[in-house]
């Protein structure tokens, strides 16, 4: 016994004919799609030999449909408007108008930079969803490896098992004091220089916290900290409160609103890169490139606004 096979109707001719549907000749649906006349007829004969039945009658200057044609032709009208919808989202994802993203980030570009990128980076996409979350460095790498997240965002990794690390920029860490501290008149701020005042520290088991305290055991300056905190944006805090100093990345150091405080170069320099985070063996979607244009183009815009204020 012959077993019928299942989706037998082609799309493709099911298109060609509710398209003469629409325009009752074969010159004009040809021109419609983009196809030859005779391409057209062999398209409905192929439909018609799939059915079973006559589709049209023949004359020499229309196709007449048949009663069976017009009750087909109803069944079939949602599906096109389903396949131009269809064809519509296509588009939208091949143009990076639409779909979704994930993006996950440290607090240092969580809260200064990335708001911006997005910002920008969502007005051109009205159809795409983003989910955004801030969380500590470990958070970000798991989640990025575990394909939880498409991009991470952080400052100063080298290098992970599982991920792939992009540096973006590098930028000195600073400086940051009241804007009417004495240390604000300088151009530069040294260990020696924090040591006689009120300083705020980075945990010293985190990478920023050993990275300021190697630049005061470089320089033979006794470290100190009156208060330790696990983040920099608690430090900038801190210090304004209490009238101290403290040493953070820039990006911390440029988003403070509200508050009064001067940045200035440490020195001895401590370089701090900021990172793109990515999954081993995956390439960037579409968004997730058009993200990173938007990203690269906030990071140098914040660059240049940070240069301004400090001259």
């Amino acid at each position: 016994m012959k077993i019928a096979r299942r989706n037998d109707l082609s799309l493709r001719l099911l298109e060609v004919f509710g398209t003469l549907m629409l325009h009752q000749t074969t010159i004009a649906t040809a021109e419609e799609l983009g196809i030859s006349q005779p391409s057209v007829s062999t398209a409905i004969k192929q439909l018609e030999q799939q059915l079973g039945f006559a589709l049209f009658e023949r004359t020499k200057k229309r196709m007449i449909p048949t009663d069976d044609a017009r009750s087909l032709f109803q069944e079939i009208a949602p599906l096109f408007d389903q396949l131009r919808s269809v064809e519509a989202r296509v588009r939208d994802l091949r143009g990076g108008a639409a779909g979704m993203i994930r993006i996950m980030a440290t607090p240092p570009l969580g809260h200064s930079v990335v708001p911006g990128a997005l910002s920008a980076f969502m007005a051109q996409r009205p159809g795409v969803s983003v989910q955004y979350d801030v969380r500590r460095m470990e958070n970000v790498i798991d989640a990025v490896a575990v394909g939880a997240a498409d991009i991470g965002l952080c400052l100063a990794l080298d290098e992970h098992p599982g991920v792939s690390v992009q540096v973006l920029r590098c930028d000195r860490m600073v400086a940051v004091m009241p804007a009417d501290h004495p240390l604000a008149t300088f151009s530069v701020v040294k260990p020696s220089d924090l040591a006689q005042n009120r300083l705020i520290g980075l945990d010293r088991a985190s990478q920023l916290g050993h990275a300021v305290q190697s630049a005061f055991d470089a320089t033979g300056t006794p470290y100190h900290p009156q208060v330790e905190v696990r983040y920099c944006h608690t430090a900038a805090v801190l210090a304004q409160a209490c009238g101290g100093v403290t040493v953070v990345d820039r990006y911390t150091a440029s988003f403070l609103p509200n508050m009064a405080l001067a940045s200035r170069p440490f020195d001895p320099p401590i370089s701090l890169p900021a990172c793109t985070i990515v999954r081993h063996g995956r390439p960037m979607s579409r968004l997730a490139r058009d993200f990173m244009n938007d990203l690269e183009t906030e990071l140098r815009a914040q660059s240049g606004t940070t240069a301004r204020r400090r001259a």
